[in-house]
């Protein structure tokens, strides 16, 4: 496996003063962003990477020079931070140095673009005695891609850590998980937010997103709402550890209890979020989401409990109580498919991939949809492995061939903004969550059955 830990830059002058920065190097870090940026050398004191890459720009190599201090200090780091053109931000010549807000009233029109059709955004820039036509994403993804393709077969097997920008970290993240161009501005990257990516072999073999936008080691228990929001935030929990989750027993719908980390994983969530305002807590019926629930609630005496039976886990038949082991023994060809090719399995009992995507999409829209009608601004619901890793994939505009893109560990959470209600696109603004279990930056909790 080769693991990339990504990081946004911290704070800099343009970013206070909400100016459009693409590929201008004007701006520096302020004060936040190189105390924020030495937090994430000690978040990540603990790794040893192999390779460091950052962009050319002032700000990112300020920001990977700080944090590689921090990892001199911490450990013993032999990398040092190597520039990459490939790492450079987001191409906007037209707008770059422009207050944001000045951009929206002079180009409003391609503003829209920008922001509904991010893959159908082009610019007409100077070239020689013309014009020509430049698509701004498009471009990022293509140079995301070419990074990758240099960067994995250089490091097979190893740990490096990136440091860029906004726009280039969702084009590393979304290609390397298939996610198209038209959803760039659903995944958010906070200044000195960290995100973790694995990768099973080259671009294009199968990756995991690990964790996306952690922001915890700032202080920041989770990622702020954007200017304007109008709409609905909602925080998806996977229950705690059960003694089959430990085991490697698949569960399914069968009714398993938490265990005593289980127990323990859902306080440190309940102590996580207990300034949290809930409108609404929905939970799957079975035991373990149900108990994860009540834990969360104890800090929210007042919050509504709804239970919903469309949330229940998987059915997995005559699998579930089987060890993943003897499963992959006695079932080799099935269980290859699962792990290779979810959504064509089905097992002669039990529950296909698409029906569990049908009724779990179908009640977690019906849920949203209800809950901005009431104007609610805040929900949580909790719920199972599959259920959520499917509901990740939704919102992402993914299908059911991408079911293991998305890691959820028990007691973990993620972060879904509607900003705009149902009449934009939701905003993963932060994923798979569980420093407050462990308190580092690698995911340390039990892969865990489901």
């Amino acid at each position: 496996m080769t693991r990339a830990i990504i990081v946004r830059h911290g704070q800099s002058t343009y970013n206070i003063e909400k100016r459009i920065q693409g590929r201008t190097d004007f701006s520096r870090l302020t004060q936040k962003g190189c105390d924020d940026a030495s937090q994430v050398g000690k978040f990540l004191s603990q790794i040893k990477f192999d390779a460091i890459y950052c962009s050319p720009l002032t700000r990112a190599q300020q920001t990977a020079a700080i944090i590689h201090q921090e990892l001199s200090v911490n450990s013993e780091q032999s990398a040092v931070p190597q520039p990459s053109h490939q790492l450079l931000e987001v191409d906007l010549p037209l707008w770059e140095k422009m207050l944001s807000a000045d951009v929206q009233y002079q180009f409003a029109d391609d503003y829209r673009i920008w922001k509904e059709k991010p893959h159908e955004f082009k610019m007409l820039v100077p070239d020689g005695d013309g014009t020509r036509e430049h698509f701004p994403v498009l471009s990022l993804y293509a140079q995301a891609r070419e990074f990758w393709q240099e960067i994995l077969s250089r490091h097979q097997g190893k740990t490096i850590l990136i440091v860029g920008h906004n726009g280039i970290n969702r084009s590393l993240i979304s290609t390397a998980l298939n996610i198209p161009p038209s959803r760039y501005h659903s995944l958010q990257q906070s200044n000195c937010g960290v995100s973790v990516l694995n990768f099973s072999g080259a671009l294009g073999e199968p990756a995991q997103l690990e964790s996306l936008n952690q922001t915890q080691h700032m202080g920041v228990t989770f990622p702020s709402l954007r200017p304007n929001h109008q709409g609905l935030r909602l925080f998806l929990v996977r229950h705690g550890e059960t003694d089959w989750n430990r085991q490697g027993r698949y569960q399914g719908q069968t009714d398993v209890t938490l265990n005593q980390q289980g127990t323990l994983q859902s306080q440190k969530l309940s102590d996580l979020m207990q300034n949290v305002e809930l409108d609404l807590i929905v939970s799957s019926s079975m035991s373990r989401a149900k108990e994860t629930a009540e834990i969360i609630l104890h800090h929210h005496p007042h919050v509504n409990l709804q239970l919903d039976d469309g949330f229940k886990e998987i059915t997995h038949g005559f699998w579930e109580g089987k060890l993943e082991t003897d499963i992959a023994q006695d079932f080799p060809e099935d269980f290859q498919q699962w792990l290779t090719k979810p959504a064509q399995l089905q097992l002669s009992s039990g529950e296909n991939l698409q029906k569990l995507w049908q009724r779990s999409v179908k009640i977690f829209d019906a849920i949203v949809e209800e809950a901005l009608s009431k104007k609610l601004k805040t929900i949580l619901v909790v719920a199972h492995g599959g259920i959520n890793q499917v509901l990740v994939c939704h919102i992402m505009g993914l299908s059911p061939e991408n079911f293991w893109n998305f890691r959820q560990s028990n007691g973990s959470v993620s972060v879904i903004d509607y900003p705009l209600g149902l009449d934009g696109l939701p905003v993963l603004q932060a994923m798979n969550i569980t420093s407050h279990i462990h308190g580092g930056a690698i995911d340390k909790t039990v892969t865990g059955a489901m």
